[in-house]
């Protein structure tokens, strides 16, 4: 694969727009075009070159392009937005955003990613190497539609809401989850393997999340669904006894919950339930 390299100037604390930052967009450009695009600051358009130094190779073709980006950029928002092959690579944060629409191709991020990272997903592959933020893979405000496709790998913790309104695809959180993980959520998988801050699955229709790690309740809305001695998310089998929930009820709704009954032992109550 061709390389572009694009090295940071500065640290830029207004927020930019880094929607032409992708492969799709860069291949068949000079280097000096690519130094000449405009990313817009608020009001106002700045040419990339202001903000990075720009050398490699450039591909004829998406799938042959890597993009390479050192520095944080946390200010930088969508990068990679709507990309459909090749490969950007984060040498440090990524800002808010990162991958939105994103249909294939994958991101690799070396440090940590801002809120909607994945935003309404539709294929390819986001890693992230560090923490994350808020709705991960989750709809915008106000959307019902959420991620339907691709995956997200969280080595780290992530925040609140990740996957709202999740209709297909993975998403695969390492350390732990904030509250309201999978609210809405309509199909596809989440799995946590930390702890979960609580309210899992609210008004979930459909899809599954299996939480490896503690969880200090379950919704009254979710009835219990017996014990099963594994589960498979994605492609990963994990053989540990856990507690299965479906809800949510008050959306008349037929999601899956697998909650790991050695982390919860304050759940045993529900064994009560079973024939």
């Amino acid at each position: 694969m061709k390389e572009i390299l694009l090295t940071a100037k500065f640290r830029v604390r207004n927020p930019v727009d880094g929607s032409q930052i992708t492969p799709d967009i860069f291949t068949g450009k000079r280097i000096d075009e690519i130094e000449e695009f405009e990313l817009s600051v608020g009001n106002k358009k700045n040419k990339l070159k202001e903000f990075f130094k720009v050398s490699g190779e450039v591909s004829e073709t998406p799938e042959n392009q890597t993009i390479v980006i050192n520095g944080g950029v946390q200010s930088f928002q969508g990068i990679g937005k709507g990309m459909t092959d090749g490969l950007i690579r984060f040498e440090g944060d990524a800002g808010l955003y990162t991958g939105e629409e994103m249909v294939g191709g994958s991101i690799i991020v070396h440090g940590n990613a801002g809120s909607w990272t994945g935003a309404c997903m539709k294929g390819g592959l986001i890693e992230v190497h560090g923490d994350a933020g808020n709705q991960i893979g989750a709809s915008y405000r106000g959307s019902p539609h959420g991620m339907s496709g691709g995956s997200i790998i969280v080595h780290g913790s992530a925040g609140y809401e990740i996957g709202a309104w999740m209709r297909d695809g993975l998403i695969h959180i390492e350390k732990n989850a904030g509250q309201f993980a999978g609210v809405h959520m309509q199909g596809g998988s989440v799995l946590i393997s930390g702890d979960c801050g609580g309210r899992l699955g609210a008004q979930m229709t459909g899809g599954k999340i299996a939480l490896l790690g503690h969880i200090p309740s379950i919704l009254p809305s979710f009835t219990f669904d017996g014990k099963r001695e594994k589960v498979k998310v994605g492609e990963t089998k994990i053989e540990q006894p856990f507690y299965r929930f479906t809800g949510d009820l008050n959306e008349k709704g037929n999601g899956k919950l697998f909650i790991s009954i050695g982390k919860n032992p304050h759940l045993k109550f529900y064994e009560k339930f079973i024939e």
